[in-house]
């Protein structure tokens, strides 16, 4: 009988020629060059500047939050591709856990403690991970308890429980501007980034360029924008040292462990390595070097180890980024010796406080467009996890409640929240919890059609 990892290869088709194998050796300058183009396209500053800003951290500590990620996702980016998968992969802050990091922060009362329960919660599932590959169960948990579609439909929610918070606090409630301003700033930046997406797909191969680089020209242009309307300020950019030291455990922050942040991580954890496994294959596609589950349990004791990095230095989990599938695809490189460049240029970019500054400069409304944009496109990903499920009456039932009872709990009025008991504050308090719970709990109820 194939294994799991068989079976999928075996649906991949051939790759594209490589002028460069994952072994290839290459010059340093050109491994610095072609590692520095995955590192722009990985828009790996967008994760931590919308926690900053979701979660109301003040500039220090939101500077302080995006060069951790950058330190975490270069060294995890080391780990993964030269000591365990051994792949040519780059790793990354992932947006799945956007919705459960808020709801621990505001569920454990915000600032400091908010904080340290979720790098606690994040700990102790990033252990658990790690023994999860060791052990070589991952694939069989993931089988039996998240299928394609309750993973589907897991990645579905994340994007439409934080699409209210795009539009509604960053758009809208943004008070960098008027109401109006940020309006056409969030229309600006999001139609910047829609355009650059067609044009990469009108000229295809020469138009890559315009698809790799859309999020950071839509923040450009947005930038710019809001500088003809008054409302940029790059004061703090200024102010800021071209070179400072990152966080330090204990020292700039610490580790608190909630049972209820714990579980919540730990099904976000799940539902990211389903979500990231994916990814693994499209890399071995292009690669054209076929997956074992060995190669998979490595790969899953690499995401443990980089998501514990990213927890011990302060930052969010980390993942395999698929944009770089796509890079490896278009110029031919795939050389490792490219991907320890990329792990090198994001340390060297977690040690400058000038650009952390820069980054959480930008102004609220020109990130909501495009956060909008990508909360999208992150429930796109999960209708195309369920693409080859056949949606009869249970299949229904696991979309459709779970949705229902996350735009529930988003709308669900505070006051009314706060008079319920304290676990089932944090229980409805985050949606993503609730309602992967509820799929979860569905797919394992509700009878298949005969």
């Amino acid at each position: 009988m194939k294994t799991q990892a068989e079976e999928l290869n075996g649906t991949q088709t051939k790759s594209q020629h490589l002028t460069v194998p994952p072994d290839g050796k290459i010059s340093f300058g050109k491994s610095a060059i072609l590692g520095l183009q995955h590192v722009v396209a990985m828009d790996v500053y967008v994760v931590p500047f919308l926690i900053a800003m979701l979660i109301g951290l003040a500039p220090n500590q939101s500077s302080a939050l995006i060069q951790s990620t950058f330190i975490a996702a270069g060294l995890a980016t080391i780990v993964q591709t030269y000591f365990c998968m051994k792949l040519p992969m780059a790793q990354g802050p992932s947006y799945v856990p956007l919705g459960a990091i808020v709801a621990i922060y505001a569920a454990s009362g915000g600032g400091e403690m908010g904080w340290s329960s979720v790098l606690g919660a994040s700990l102790i599932g990033a252990i658990l991970v790690i023994i999860l590959g060791y052990t070589g169960i991952f694939n069989k948990i993931v089988t039996s308890f998240i299928p394609p579609i309750v993973g589907g439909t897991i990645i579905f929610i994340v994007g439409l429980s934080l699409l209210p918070v795009a539009i509604r606090d960053n758009i809208y409630g943004a008070t960098d501007a008027t109401i109006n301003q940020n309006v056409l700033l969030a229309l600006i930046s999001a139609a910047a980034l829609i355009l650059f997406v067609i044009l990469g797909s009108l000229f295809r191969t020469r138009g890559a360029i315009f698809r790799v680089t859309s999020v950071m020209v839509a923040l450009i242009i947005g930038c710019i924008s809001a500088n003809f309307m008054g409302v940029l300020d790059f004061s703090a950019v200024a102010n800021a040292k071209w070179f400072s030291m990152p966080q330090i455990p204990f020292k700039d922050f610490g580790f608190s462990f909630d049972f209820s942040a714990i579980i919540t991580m730990i099904i976000i954890y799940l539902v990211l390595l389903a979500e990231t496994t994916g990814t693994w294959f499209a890399i071995s596609n292009v690669i054209d070097k076929p997956l074992t589950d060995k190669n998979i349990n490595r790969g899953v004791i690499g995401e443990g180890i980089s998501c514990l990095i990213a927890s011990g230095l302060g930052s969010t989990p980390v993942t395999g980024y698929s944009t770089n599938a796509g890079i490896i695809s278009i110029t031919g490189v795939a050389s490792r010796r490219v991907f320890l460049a990329v792990g090198g240029w994001f340390v060297l970019f977690g040690c400058s406080g000038k650009l952390a500054a820069l980054i959480s400069s930008i102004p609220t409304a020109v990130i909501g467009g495009v956060f909008a944009i990508v909360c999208g496109i992150i429930s796109i990903n999960g209708i195309q996890v369920m693409k080859n499920v056949k949606i009869g009456e249970k299949e229904m039932y696991i979309i459709a409640i779970p949705m229902i009872l996350t735009l529930a709990l988003v709308l669900i009025p505070k006051d009314f929240l706060h008079t319920l008991p304290t676990f089932v504050q944090y229980l409805l308090g985050s949606p993503i919890l609730a309602a992967s719970l509820a799929a979860i709990l569905l797919n394992k109820l509700l009878p298949s059609a005969k």
